[in-house]
């Protein structure tokens, strides 16, 4: 039986079956590590989690941005297409506190896709035409709702993105109750007019809770 595949690496060459099989290791473990640590994350580390040596990652993806594109281009996709949903809701305020939340929740489990989603640097020609669809989309979602009368009419789509990605620091992957709660206290400053405050979900912020805030990023290794 050929060792060869059908699948294409890199300028369209087949991959020889164990090449395949180390790219598709390496792949998800990078998912995972940058999920955790970002996008800053060793190569190093990938390799041990993916179970090869780090030069089998660097064959694979010479330069970041290579694994950065492999990695992100159907999550950024992902979110544009949650963005558009949003905009299409008949209810213009669900759709737009909906995206808050979903979107919070999505970067504060995926450190990476959330720096890929901040920085007009990471990746390659195909991760930035995503990115580059994103911010109209999350346009069409605001004027959906300023032209409702719900949304205040100063907010633009950049302050949407700024919340989103702030918050999306809050807590860690596991502290949606806290996020949430902020979200809440978001979209009650949003809203052009409310009789009362919405009811905040009952969790107090902590001082580790803040202090995840200002964490600095890993250097590389």
């Amino acid at each position: 039986m050929s060792s060869v595949t059908q699948a294409n690496g890199e300028g369209g060459r087949p991959l020889r079956r164990d090449a395949e099989r180390n790219r598709g290791l390496i792949l998800d473990a990078a998912r995972q590590v940058f999920a955790a640590q970002g996008l800053d994350a060793g190569f190093d580390e990938i390799a041990r989690v993916a179970g090869v040596g780090v030069g089998t990652v660097y064959r694979r993806f010479p330069e970041r941005g290579d694994l950065v594109e492999a990695l992100f281009e159907q999550e950024i996709d992902a979110v544009v297409a949650r963005a558009e949903q949003a905009a299409a809701d008949p209810d213009p305020w669900r759709g737009l506190a909906d995206f808050l939340h979903w979107g919070t929740d999505a970067q504060a489990a995926d450190r990476g896709l959330a720096q890929v989603l901040a920085s007009a640097g990471r990746g390659h020609e195909r991760v930035a035409r995503e990115r580059d669809r994103l911010r109209p989309a999350v346009q069409a979602l605001v004027e959906h709702a300023q032209r409702a009368g719900v949304l205040r009419p100063d907010v633009g789509e950049l302050d949407v993105g700024m919340v989103v990605a702030l918050i999306g620091r809050v807590g860690g992957p596991e502290r949606a109750d806290l996020r949430h709660r902020f979200v809440t206290l978001l979209l009650d400053g949003l809203v052009v007019r409310r009789d009362t405050p919405t009811p905040l979900t009952p969790v107090q912020t902590s001082e580790d809770d803040l202090a995840c805030v200002f964490e600095q990023p890993r250097p590389r290794r």
